[in-house]
This record gives structure tokens, sequence and C-alpha cells, in this order.
């Protein structure tokens, strides 16, 4: 099984970043890559994404360090979290399992973009800005 890893520095509290992770229902509303996401039962959910659709059950997740999930029917396996305090900033390490090395550069490109979305909305939060005014679209964002 292939793996990529990506990382991220955001300039947020480790908490406030495992709570945006941590409430599927919040990724429409930040993370680019996702369009729409249901919840199935606890901790499964159906989402919509510009990979495709599929579905992520909820495997581990320990606050604040923590979160993972398996993926069903879509181009990767798994994918999870690693949060870790680097100073006055949070090192957020995103990494994803999947069986066709074809799909690595997509997969490393979307996960790029979701870091950036996730440092984009937790640093906007994190600064005072309301979630209502937050536009994913925009690549620079302030509160």
């Amino acid at each position: 099984m292939a793996r990529v890893e990506r990382e991220i520095e955001i300039g947020a509290s480790q908490k406030r970043i495992f709570d945006i992770l941590d409430d599927t229902k919040l990724a429409p509303k930040w993370n680019l890559p996702v369009n729409e996401i249901s919840e199935i039962s606890e901790g499964k959910w159906a989402v919509k994404s510009n990979v495709g659709d599929f579905t992520s059950t909820r495997t581990e997740t320990v606050d604040p360090n923590k979160l993972s999930m398996r993926i069903e029917g879509g181009i990767f396996n798994s994918m999870g979290y690693f949060l870790s305090p680097k100073g006055h900033k949070v090192e957020v390490k995103l990494w994803g399992e999947f069986d066709d090395e074809k799909n690595e550069k997509i997969l490393v490109k979307t996960g790029e973009l979701l870091l950036q979305s996730l440092k984009n909305y937790s640093e906007f939060i994190e600064k005072g800005g309301n979630p209502d005014d937050f536009d994913k679209k925009q690549i620079t964002v302030t509160p």
C-alpha cells in the first residue's frame, strides 16, 4: 500500500485545530476539496468531494493529538492527522494510504489543498473571525 504525507504549520491553538477536525459536519465550510457531507451513523459519514464520493468512518480519536479514518469507495483507503505543538504554532501532518500509485499526484495536490484550507480557517477563527464570514475559496483570509 502506498502512503503520502504532507505537513503545514498553523498559527492557532492545538485544541482549536483538533476541534475543527473533530467536528466532521464542519468540513464543507472550510475544506475546499469537500463539497458535501452527511452523517450515516455515529462516526460514519458520506462525503462528496473533488476526488469522488466516499464513506469515511472514524477509527481513532486522541484529543488533541490525532484523528484517523477508514475510507470506503474512494481512491484512498485511510487518512489521518497528527497535531504537534511547535513553539507558538502547531505542525499538522496529514497522511493518506492508497492502493493505486497512479493516484499519488492527485492525492498529494488534494492533501496540500486540504491543509491550506485548514490553516486558513483555523487562523481566521483564532483571530476572532466569524465562521459565517469565512469563504473557503479565498486564498488569503483575514477576520
